[in-house]
């Protein structure tokens, strides 16, 4: 059992209200109050150190630091080296985690979240915490909430980042969604608390960048009020997962190798999210290999066929209507022409 950490340097600067909004903030994230210790993902950036700080001011017991260096840029090294550093100095227990495997692929960043996520998730296993804390604020909300929108995000895409989340097993909090960018570098400035800039959170080659200049630039774009809507249609999300669960259990039948859906006089939302589930079910009950299937893959065209009568194939599942039944199935493999004799 780890030791309770010692106050930071100036931390009465943080205490007090801001130590106790933070505390109710992760209570209300978490569901409960923390039990086995939290793993807070600090990167050395003013959000994650400013919520290092705010978690040792609210008494938060258990903490435990962990910074990924992704070795994407020479400079993570040592900023992985401050942070643990830092961490010495205020007697919070820090682990410096990084990837067996070189990150690459088409996109750095999304390749670097899968990376990261994986190593913490590990990490928090092996520790025994409750959950992960990640520094998401109000501004990353807003951010994302653009992002998502102006690509044709539907309703699970524009909920944004959730208060609470289940990444391979293991809980993820953000007990900051009602923090802005600003109090919480005032508060790592106040408590003369070290931090890091990222340069590719400057880099205009990504896309976040380019909509936090958008946001910092119209200050009638307010990112509250964006957030506020992510939180709205998170809410509608979950309620609509909820629905969709109790329809998998009356509405779908499982025979031999389908799965058969009554579709009557289901709005097209519900039957795009029940359609998405057969085919995912199909996949990893059958083994189905594909390289083509996401929860959160584009299906329209699928769905306009199978409501105006015709059948589809996608990601190798065979989709069927039968009057109001929908059926999924494997597709049968692909015959191979014979060489030429």
């Amino acid at each position: 059992m780890s030791k309770r950490a010692a106050p930071p340097p100036n931390a009465s600067d943080a205490a007090g209200p801001e130590g106790q909004r933070f505390r109710d903030d992760l209570i209300r994230a978490l569901g409960h109050a923390p039990r086995g210790g939290i793993l807070l993902a600090v990167s050395g950036g003013p959000d994650s150190m400013a919520m290092l700080t705010l978690a040792q001011a609210g008494g938060v017991e258990g903490l435990h630091v962990a910074t990924v260096d992704h070795r994407l840029r020479a400079e993570a090294a040592a900023e992985a080296a401050m942070v643990a550093d830092h961490c010495r100095a205020i007697g919070v227990p820090h682990t410096i985690l990084t990837p067996a495997e070189p990150i690459g692929g088409a996109s750095i960043q999304a390749a670097a979240r899968r990376a990261r996520y994986g190593l913490l998730t590990d990490h928090a296993r092996a520790l025994g915490v409750d959950a992960i804390a990640t520094a998401h604020h109000v501004d990353d909300q807003a951010e994302t909430f653009l992002m998502r929108a102006a690509r044709g995000s539907g309703i699970a895409g524009l909920a944004g980042v959730r208060a609470r989340a289940t990444v391979e097993g293991v809980t993820i909090v953000r007990p900051l969604l009602e923090w802005r960018r600003a109090e919480l570098r005032a508060i790592v400035r106040r408590a003369d608390v070290p931090f890091v800039d990222d340069p590719s959170n400057h880099d205009p080659a990504h896309d976040r960048t380019r909509f936090r200049r958008l946001i910092e630039g119209n200050e009638w774009l307010g990112p509250p009020q964006l957030a506020r809507s992510a939180t709205a249609l998170a809410e509608a999300d979950g309620d609509l997962r909820a629905i969709v669960d109790w329809l998998w259990g009356t509405r779908v039948r499982i025979l031999d190798a389908s799965i058969r859906l009554d579709a009557a006089d289901l709005p097209r939302e519900v039957l795009r999210r029940l359609a998405r589930r057969a085919i995912g079910e199909v996949i990893a009950t059958h083994a189905v290999a594909t390289t083509q299937w996401s929860e959160s893959a584009n299906i329209e065209a699928l769905l306009d066929a199978l409501m105006s009568g015709r059948r589809a194939t996608q990601a190798g599942v065979i989709a069927s209507p039968h009057g109001p039944e929908w059926r999924f199935r494997p597709a049968p493999p692909r015959r191979s022409s014979s060489p030429a004799g």
